[in-house]
């Protein structure tokens, strides 16, 4: 039995071992845990204490960071005292769906006026546009709030002005060549670089938005605890980088999570079988539990069900809701596992030479818009090149839409911006994007993304990249080390969980779960220490050769209230 491994890059970090001394003396840390934090990149004792307790940086106010945010504030102050209607516009993911509830409660909690609307994906695609635009004047609404989105919408906004509404927006995505003329923008892009709020997602800036709010009114108590549930959940749902007050706030949110006011969350909780003895939630629970439940609504069912139970006060509406976003996971899994089989079956049939082309672009006929960039991720990480993925947009077959996922290398919207004349629609940024084009462009396309791809990638950059933090025997992957790995939560994007490895361990035991998805390990090291592993969503690399180098995550695995260490494993050579 020879087995087959996957063809990946493992870059091994160094870090100075003077400094990782220096830094387990004066931070109280074990050797291979400092080692860690000077891999994220701090080398400076100050800036370590920072990051191990967030609560000790002097932040600034938010009101001297954001140059509109007094502007925004006078706004709403304005609607409130005159009792005009307010409108939000959100956005249909995880990030713009919490925005959008968060803002609703701050401004129902200050007595104003206000009602909501998310575009459709299926039919309006990302974004504010001039058909809620137009509707929102029609209610009779005086001031539209963005939240998550409008900072690329010039022509809905320049709208809204012309019809007399005043216009907030409240985004964090890239700046366009031409700011909309709105009469306040908060975006964290518009700061300087080294601002504490430079990470903040949509849900980060609609919080700083409502807490200055019912700051200035003096009508804060009752409402920090429901709007710092609704940013955790928005933050690490939409991947957001957990650094500066994302860190500070986050480590905060996640332990109130652990029991939330808001009753939505309680029921969400509850249907997304997270443990409820845990004093703090942790990243993983909103990543893999939470978070796809709230996610799959966007994607392929209505959002008002998001917000209804992310809103209501009422337990029977919350739990009818959760159970609501349970099912549409459940339907959105299966459209994955789907679309996934049929892409693979394509690559192979077609025999698409994506290594030759350092990219692949598929297109399905009946593929679900709403979940293809999910199924995106899951080719890059298997064929470890960028991927377009795309159905069609009509029954006739003249438009195509679809999303893209990168690899470290790449920037997925340079990539879309190469093809800029021959596409309708594109934007995103560095790791995702979406777009537009008429079908008859397809081959067109082709060639300009292998040129792009082409330009930047080497054949070595086509195996996937993991990034090892230090070497480790089995009998150090103890309780004791998961305890320090806890300390230093959250973990997620620009703050990646540790990954280890050990050398020349035997594969002791090897079997495929129930379902045939993931592969169960037994592997033993030189020191005779055995330990349980776990490999998520590759059975294909089974079987596996009797002896190989391991990369892992080391956690916790319970059943029937017993818990040993487990490794999830992220690579073997």
């Amino acid at each position: 039995m020879t087995g087959n491994l996957p063809k990946q890059r493992w870059h091994f970090n160094q870090p100075n071992q003077q400094l990782v001394q220096q830094f387990s003396q004066l931070l109280g840390l074990s050797p291979i845990m400092a080692e860690v934090v000077i891999n994220r990149g701090l080398d400076v004792p100050e800036d370590a204490q920072i990051y191990l307790d967030p609560e000790k940086q002097n932040l600034p106010s938010p009101l001297t960071e954001f140059p509109d945010l007094a502007k925004c504030l006078d706004l709403l102050l304005g609607a409130i005292a005159l009792n005009s209607k307010i409108a939000i516009c959100g956005d249909y993911d995880a990030d713009g769906m919490t925005s959008t509830a968060l803002l609703i409660r701050a401004l129902r909690h200050l007595g104003a006026n206000v009602d909501y609307a998310i575009p459709s994906r299926m039919q309006d695609g990302y974004g504010i546009n001039k058909r809620i635009v137009r509707e929102f004047k029609e209610e009779g609404v005086s001031l539209i709030l963005t939240v998550d989105n409008g900072i690329s919408a010039y022509e809905p906004i320049a709208l809204a002005k012309e019809l007399g509404l005043q216009v907030i927006i409240t985004d964090h995505h890239d700046l366009p060549p031409q700011l909309p003329p709105a009469d306040g923008i908060l975006n964290p892009k518009l700061l300087p670089p080294n601002s504490p709020y430079g990470g903040l997602a949509g849900v980060g800036v609609a919080y700083v938005l409502g807490v200055t709010l019912a700051q200035k009114m003096g009508k804060l108590e009752g409402l920090t605890r429901q709007l710092l549930e609704l940013f955790t959940l928005g933050t690490i749902a939409d991947l957001a980088p957990l650094t500066g007050v994302n860190r500070r706030w986050l480590k905060r949110g996640l332990k109130r999570l652990a029991q939330p006011q808001i009753l939505g969350i309680q029921a969400l909780i509850k249907v997304g079988g997270v443990d409820k003895k845990k004093k703090t939630l942790n990243s993983d629970d909103i990543g893999f539990k939470l978070g796809p439940r709230i996610n799959a609504i966007g994607r392929i069912s209505d959002p008002q069900i998001v917000i209804e139970l992310l809103t209501t006060e009422d337990e029977t509406i919350a739990f009818d809701r959760a159970r609501e976003c349970n099912a549409v996971n459940q339907k959105r899994q299966e459209l994955c596992k789907q679309i996934e089989k049929d892409a693979i079956n394509l690559i192979e049939a077609q025999k698409i030479d994506y290594k030759g082309d350092r990219f692949l672009l598929l297109l399905g006929e009946h593929w679900h818009h709403g979940v293809i960039g999910i199924v995106a991720s899951r080719l890059v990480e298997r064929y470890g090149v960028p991927v377009f993925i795309a159905t069609y947009e009509d029954e006739e077959k003249n438009h195509i839409r679809g999303s893209a996922r990168g690899i470290e290398e790449y920037n997925i919207f340079d990539a879309l911006q190469y093809c800029d004349d021959l596409l309708m629609k594109y934007g995103g940024h560095k790791a995702a994007g979406g777009f537009s084009f008429v079908t008859k462009n397809i081959d067109s396309i082709k060639h300009r993304l292998r040129q792009f791809s082409h330009q930047l990638l080497s054949p070595e950059h086509l195996k996937p990249l993991l990034k090892i933090d230090s070497k480790i025997s089995f009998e150090e992957a103890n309780f004791e080390l998961i305890k320090e790995i806890e300390t230093l939560y959250p973990w997620g994007i620009e703050n990646a969980p540790p990954i280890f490895w050990t050398s020349e361990v035997k594969v002791v035991k090897q079997n495929l779960t129930k379902g045939g998805e993931h592969l169960q390990l037994r592997l033993k090291d030189d020191s005779g220490t055995e330990v349980k592993c776990i490999v998520w969503n590759k059975s294909y690399y089974y079987p596996l050769p009797p002896v190989i180098d391991v990369a892992y995550k080391v956690c916790v695995n319970e059943w029937q209230g017993n818990k040993t260490v487990q490794l999830d494993i992220q690579g073997f050579k």
